[in-house]
């Protein structure tokens, strides 16, 4: 059933496991108590910040399918997303999987983008089960959008800080578990924001609760 933007699940699906991998700045907060790994380095063991996004996103769907005791040939369809272009690192993480892949960028609603068209799918009966992940790195992000980190140009105050991590949950058919009741689609609202190092205020609409 769908009124207005919102969409209500008929058969409520549910988050079966999930899994986070956070960074070493996002560990030292209330965040990194919640994660399920936390990297000391932020490299991750790889040459660039991509390789190491990329490794955190296959970490966090690998952890999904663990945590739940369900393997590759229980989850129909993945999809996956990030900020960098041609959503790569998704992509590249996609193919250590042999699993139906959908890639989907949303900036930084991607997350719960991936879970709704999850929740559509399994809701509709099409899928028994999906993965929705998603990740991104503060050093790839900073080469996509501002200054690459080796620059070395001054950072001012109020510039936002990319996080640097994973995400990813597994959404079922099965009864037991959190469930999916709804899922409300936004808008593109333009209220003239053109600091590109204060995306916070670009970005407060969307959390903002408007009543009537």
């Amino acid at each position: 059933m769908k009124k207005g933007n919102t969409v209500f699940f008929k058969n409520k699906p549910v988050i079966e496991s999930f899994a986070a991998v956070c960074g070493s700045k996002e560990k030292e907060g209330i965040i990194g108590q919640f994660a399920d790994i936390t990297l000391d380095d932020d490299m991750y063991g790889e040459s660039t910040y991509e390789k190491a996004e990329c490794k955190m996103l296959t970490t966090a769907i690998s952890l999904c399918m663990e945590k739940s005791g369900k393997t590759e040939k229980d989850v129909d369809v993945l999809f996956s997303g990030d900020l960098l272009n041609q959503i790569i690192s998704a992509s590249f993480a996609a193919r250590d999987y042999d699993l139906p892949y959908l890639g989907v960028y949303s900036a930084c609603s991607t997350m719960s983008e991936s879970m709704m068209l999850s929740a559509m799918l399994v809701n509709a009966g099409y899928v028994k089960r999906a993965i929705a992940a998603t990740g991104s790195h503060f050093a790839s992000a900073e080469r996509q959008y501002r200054y690459p980190l080796e620059l070395g140009c001054t950072r001012p105050p109020q510039s936002q800080w990319t996080v640097t991590g994973a995400g990813g949950c597994q959404i079922s058919a099965k009864n037991e578990g959190i469930k999916i009741v709804s899922a409300t689609m936004g808008k593109v609202c333009d209220y003239g924001v053109t600091d590109v190092n204060n995306m916070g205020a670009a970005m407060a609409p969307a959390v903002a609760i408007i009543t009537p």
